[in-house]
């Protein structure tokens, strides 16, 4: 069952394809070959279509733990234990600045966050290469 939006009384699936669609008209897609390409597992962060599906079909069913990272910071436990509701944490990452995008740990990605129908989501704004992601993993 989908959830519905109060204000629209549209579901709440509507309100994400309209933000994928407005995300593939930038890419040059159609809304339509989109859906496809992204149906299939075929499209890449540019909005590419590329290789088969047949090739990544084994591995699209793979979990992964996909977190966005707002900031770190350091603190010893007995200021963790001072704690209470209302503290306040500083993390070293300032306000407007992009969030990291972790895959199993690993940055893949930068964005921004977007609020579609009063939920939280993510706007990838910069797509670590391949390259840079490998420099990292050997540090």
């Amino acid at each position: 069952m989908s959830d519905i939006d109060p204000d629209t009384g549209t579901p709440a699936e509507d309100d994400w394809a309209a933000a994928m669609a407005e995300q593939a008209a930038a890419a040059g897609l159609t809304t339509s070959a989109a859906e496809a390409a992204a149906a299939a597992g075929i499209l890449t962060p540019g909005g590419v279509v590329s290789g088969t599906a047949n090739d990544i079909e084994m591995i699209m069913d793979i979990p992964v733990q996909l977190t966005v990272e707002l900031g770190r910071t350091r603190i010893p436990i007995k200021n963790i234990l001072q704690l209470a509701q209302g503290s306040v944490i500083e993390l070293d990452a300032l306000a407007g600045e992009p969030m990291d995008v972790l895959v199993n740990g690993c940055l893949i990605a930068q964005g921004e966050v977007v609020v579609v129908n009063e939920k939280f989501g993510i706007r990838l704004t910069d797509i670590v290469t391949p390259s840079e992601r490998m420099r990292r993993m050997s540090r």
